[in-house]
């Protein structure tokens, strides 16, 4: 149960439904971890964190948070990996039928099989991209297809995947992956063009899954499975920043914040990260007096609209 009322402590005005852009969904879930327990506790670290965050970034030179950032309540069903999924993927379609920018974060990694599922009915010919130091492309793992370790399978049969930092899988995953579009942080290391490739293989329409453990465990260290010879901080920002002004970012999430009472730091760059991607996809836009608040289609990036109106409800 969250203990937080308004994402980063900004003004009420700034974090109500009606008027906010951006959805933020806390998922504290680890109902299927295997290793490292304590993805459930990531979601309230991260509101601590960004609490006592700067809300003005310097490199954009903007404050994202008068776009309008409304925290939901938490999803904490947890009676089964299945239920959480469905209770996350009814949540996310929800919110972007209602015209939101809708981010997720977690928990652990199964939680993205709900919300890829909701944003893959939404928009057509979907890329997911991956960041993140494991494949997680098992169809089933531990008697369920909704196990962390399952959490890019179906994206893998149903949308544009690309997975980029990975240094770990089983080799039963090399049957399932498209190896044209794993990005393996032991090439990526040796190819100065790797975001270059992995841009040109994006759909218009893009939605992020960054697993934390995709960063090198000397910037983040507190994760469900921390992996060496991981991502930094700069080359990070850089390929995103990129990404949300080439291509068309629909939604986010993140996960597999494991925090530790002694280490505060990764809690941090969790909180930092979230706010440097709102901040990459709304730099430009206007903050608007009256937003349109309502379940009409608008024109996305590139004048595509962002969802079919004749979609059917579940």
């Amino acid at each position: 149960m969250s203990t937080t009322k308004n994402y980063a402590g900004i003004p009420d005005e700034f974090a109500k439904l009606e008027t906010s852009k951006i959805v933020l969904i806390p998922v504290p879930y680890d109902g299927t971890s295997t290793w490292g327990k304590g993805a459930d506790k990531g979601p309230q670290a991260f509101l601590d964190a960004s609490e006592n965050m700067e809300t003005y970034d310097i490199e954009t030179d903007t404050e994202v948070y008068q776009q309008g950032i409304y925290l939901a309540p938490a999803i904490t069903e947890a009676s089964s990996p299945e239920a959480m999924v469905q209770e996350v993927h009814k949540t996310t379609k929800d919110f972007i039928k209602r015209n939101k920018f809708v981010t997720l974060f977690g928990g652990e990694h199964s939680v993205s099989i709900g919300a890829i599922r909701a944003f893959n009915e939404l928009y057509d010919n979907l890329t997911v991209l991956q960041i993140d130091a494991h494949t997680d492309l098992r169809q089933e793992y531990m008697g369920s297809k909704c196990n962390h370790a399952c959490a890019m399978y179906e994206a893998s049969q149903t949308t544009n995947l690309i997975q980029v930092g990975i240094r770990s899988m089983d080799a039963l995953e090399k049957t399932v992956m498209d190896e044209d579009k794993v990005f393996f942080a032991h090439e990526m290391v040796q190819d100065e063009y790797w975001a270059d490739t992995v841009i040109d293989l994006c759909t218009d329409h893009v939605f992020v899954t960054f697993d934390l453990d995709a960063l090198d465990p000397s910037i983040m260290p507190s994760t469900g499975t921390p992996e060496p010879g991981g991502l930094f901080w700069y080359e990070t920002m850089d390929f995103l920043k990129r990404l949300f002004a080439e291509k068309n970012v629909v939604g986010f999430d993140i996960m597999e914040l494991c925090p530790s009472e002694h280490d505060k730091s990764s809690d941090f760059l969790a909180a930092k990260l979230y706010y440097k991607m709102l901040s990459y996809k709304f730099e430009g836009e206007d903050i608007e007096d009256n937003y349109d608040n309502t379940y009409v289609a608008k024109p996305s990036k590139g004048g595509v609209n962002k969802f079919d109106l004749n979609d059917d409800e579940d």
